[in-house]
């Protein structure tokens, strides 16, 4: 089954493609400046944290001789594009309800443009993140090779995620609002502006249990702490055991209810 929904995947890419550029236009369609706002909302954020805490709070470096900055946005950039992608994605087929009731069209592909649309803003925030680290004196290592390998994390966790808030939110309208809130706590419960080592050890077990968490600490482990991603194999296992979960419920999800959208819609 997963078989069958990535070849039909593959076999759209043109049209996904083509899809996600008009998403981006049409998202910031009428403003003065268009596409430039998906790249500057985010980049002011940073800013703004940046001034805060390095100017305002005069933040340390970290035990490891990690400068803040460096180490606060590098979990910043994988949450800011999992939190965009999420919260869109979920959105994405009521966006286009019209285009679901009357025209045969491949459904699936629509939380996947919402996902390449946040990818393409994402690979602009990783070149930033880049400039900081050589910046402050970090230059390119062998282990920046690591990054494919959590943006792929990232891609099938938010996949299966997407496939299955899509649907659901169909029927459940209420959804949208949830996974709002939800984002809300998981940007403050996971350690993205504050370090896991304030928490005593014994519960470190339940911050793990967040998937996002191995993807923030992976960017983190590229660009600030230089360790490859089989150093705590555990982890690595637990994640891509509940990823692989959460992808396959996400298609066969999607694809039980897919049938019955127009009648709702």
């Amino acid at each position: 089954m997963p078989y069958y929904f990535l070849g039909d995947l593959y076999r759209n890419r043109e049209l996904l493609v083509s899809l996600t550029k008009r998403d981006l236009k049409n998202r910031y369609l009428g403003s003065a400046l268009g596409m430039v706002w998906a790249f500057l909302q985010p980049l002011v954020t940073i800013l703004v944290v940046w001034f805060v805490f390095q100017v305002g709070f005069k933040a340390k470096p970290s035990a490891e001789g990690v400068p803040f900055s460096l180490w606060l946005v590098s979990a910043m950039v994988p949450w800011f594009f999992f939190s965009e992608a999420f919260a869109s994605a979920a959105n994405s087929i009521l966006e286009q309800g019209n285009i679901v009731k009357k025209i045969v069209f491949r459904v699936s592909l629509l939380p996947i443009v919402k996902i390449n649309s946040a990818l393409t803003v994402h690979f602009f925030f990783i070149i930033v993140l880049a400039f900081i680290s050589i910046v402050y004196g970090r230059y390119p290592s062998i282990y920046w090779l690591q990054v494919p390998y959590y943006l792929l994390s990232s891609l099938i966790l938010l996949l299966g995620l997407s496939w299955i808030s899509s649907s659901v939110i169909v029927f459940f309208r209420d959804l949208g609002q949830v996974i709002g809130v939800l984002i809300q706590i998981g940007f403050w419960a996971t350690p993205v502006f504050w370090d896991a080592s304030i928490m005593p050890v014994k519960y470190h077990f339940l911050l793990k249990l967040n998937p996002v968490y191995y993807l923030t600490e992976g960017y983190r482990n590229c660009f600030c702490h230089e360790v490859w991603f089989w150093h705590n194999w555990k982890w690595m296992s637990y994640f891509w055991c509940v990823n692989a979960v959460i992808f396959i419920c996400g298609i066969i999800c999607f694809r039980k209810l897919k049938p019955h959208f127009a009648d709702v819609l």
